[in-house]
């Protein structure tokens, strides 16, 4: 319920002789910040599409095992990595409030946690046979989980340290340097999988292990990359990289009062999700796969999707930074136009021709055995359609509120609905009422309510006032 003294906002007008098109922080600036961060995360889609179809032809078990092992590594990277990223708000507010010695600052502590954690990383290797053999897969299934997720851990701390150095690109709204390094990352990634996983390099090196090395190099290209783009003398100058002399009293305590709870809100959402993966895999070997080659085709609607994000949190914090808020609202209005012209035609797509997405991985297996894999996944393709729809609106959502600076409330809400969902996963295990279809359906009301109530918190107007930087 709203107070009284509560204003809900909703979309502005348009003055006399704009569109949306031309209008500030409309589409097209939108999409002139957002496309190169799109093209960015498109390619890691493509990516792991690629990963898993290689693996896929190589062996329906590696593909299995490469979705909850590459999911519990993600699981461990999201705070840190949700910290890291939420430096582009940051960056953003002192771009608008054109301070850039602060930026500088910025970017120098989001390295330094990033490079703090790389041995702590480490210390989850052994761990590893122990977290999946409680899960209960098959042993052929554990074993390959394990190694993927041991050769992983070795590049987990480049990938926390490569996004804190992105934000300096993307914050500023220079997406298309961020966008050539991650795409670089993306086909070295591609290349070395082909020669990997299919033994061209030797035996020892060939399916998950390789597809697993093949990640982890890539992570680590990126840390160079950005390094050296970084410390050119002209960029180290400017923005004061190396020098702590003019950093803010309490800028370090900010980032992790702000990025914490970002942190905490991507590790509560993905750890969510990372259990209803490793309960499909309880369901045995077609579940998983089929459910694996879903969770695949949705990423070409998700992933694209987050650079939009990126792009919304960017114009957001740039124009809160400004104290032009009214412009920050256009800018969310805008990003929710054109996530659900993309979501909902993709979601078409899904719906009328899903064939279209399985015939790759069809052409790497016996069409007999393939057969029951693909019936199940068209079923769950059904599901993705209408589920990624609302995923489109809740990241528009999220992201405007990340980029005002409005964490606590994401995390507070991804806390509740998360905990409501481990119980009601709990409670289908107990009573032993497992099915995919049925995950499916609790995973999509939990996209919708997620997105309900984030969009009814970005009408309250609240945002508004938020900031993450101190007045100059």
């Amino acid at each position: 319920m709203l107070d009284s003294s509560e204003t809900v906002y909703s979309s502005p007008a348009l003055p006399e002789g704009e569109s949306w098109w031309s209008r500030p922080c409309g589409i097209r600036e939108l999409l002139l910040i957002a496309l190169p961060l799109i093209a960015s995360t498109a390619s890691w889609s493509m990516t792991n599409f690629v990963d898993r179809m290689f693996l896929f032809w190589y062996s329906p078990e590696a593909m299995a095992a490469a979705l909850p092992a590459g999911m519990l590594h993600f699981t461990l990277l999201c705070f840190p990595i949700g910290l890291a990223s939420y430096l582009n708000t940051f960056v953003a507010q002192y771009d608008g409030a054109n301070r850039p010695q602060q930026i500088g600052a910025v970017i120098r502590k989001g390295v330094i946690i990033g490079s703090v954690l790389i041995p702590a990383y480490f210390l989850t290797i052994p761990l590893a046979t122990w977290a999946f053999q409680m899960v209960g897969h098959s042993v052929e299934v554990q074993r390959l989980e394990v190694r993927y997720f041991q050769i992983l851990t070795m590049g987990a701390g480049a990938s926390v340290v490569a996004a804190a150095m992105s934000t300096f690109f993307t914050g500023r709204g220079k997406t298309t340097t961020s966008m050539f390094v991650e795409i670089g990352s993306c086909v070295l990634n591609v290349v070395l999988d082909g020669l990997l996983i299919f033994g061209l390099c030797g035996e020892w090196l060939e399916g998950i292990t390789g597809a697993a090395i093949a990640t982890m190099l890539s992570q680590w290209f990126k840390v160079v990359a950005y390094a050296i783009l970084l410390w050119r003398p002209a960029v180290s100058g400017e923005y004061g990289f190396l020098d702590s002399a003019n950093d803010e009293p309490g800028l370090l305590g900010r980032i992790f009062k702000y990025g914490s709870a970002s942190g905490f809100q991507v590790l509560l959402e993905v750890g969510t999700f990372t259990g209803f993966t490793f309960l499909m895999g309880r369901m045995g070997l077609t579940a998983m796969t089929a459910s694996t080659l879903a969770i695949d085709v949705n990423a070409l609607t998700f992933v694209p999707l987050i650079g939009l994000g990126i792009g919304i949190s960017t114009l957001v914090g740039r124009e809160i930074g400004h104290g032009q808020p009214e412009r920050a609202a256009v800018a969310t209005w805008s990003g929710l136009m054109v996530a659900l012209g993309y979501a909902g035609g993709m979601g078409m797509t899904y719906f009328l021709a899903p064939d279209f997405f399985l015939t790759a991985h069809a052409m790497g297996m016996e069409p007999t055995k393939f057969e029951e894999i693909r019936v199940l996944t068209i079923v769950l393709l059904r599901f993705v359609a209408f589920f990624c729809v609302f995923d489109a609106m809740n990241l528009v959502a999220v992201s405007a509120l990340k980029g005002a600076g409005d964490v606590r409330f994401i995390l507070a809400v991804g806390a509740i609905f998360s905990s409501v969902l481990l119980l009601l996963a709990i409670a289908c295990i107990w009573f032993d009422q497992i099915h995919v279809q049925g995950l499916w359906v609790a995973m999509t009301g939990w996209v919708i309510l997620l997105s309900i109530t984030h969009w009814i918190r970005f009408f309250t107007g609240q945002w508004r006032s938020k900031t993450v930087i101190e007045a100059s």
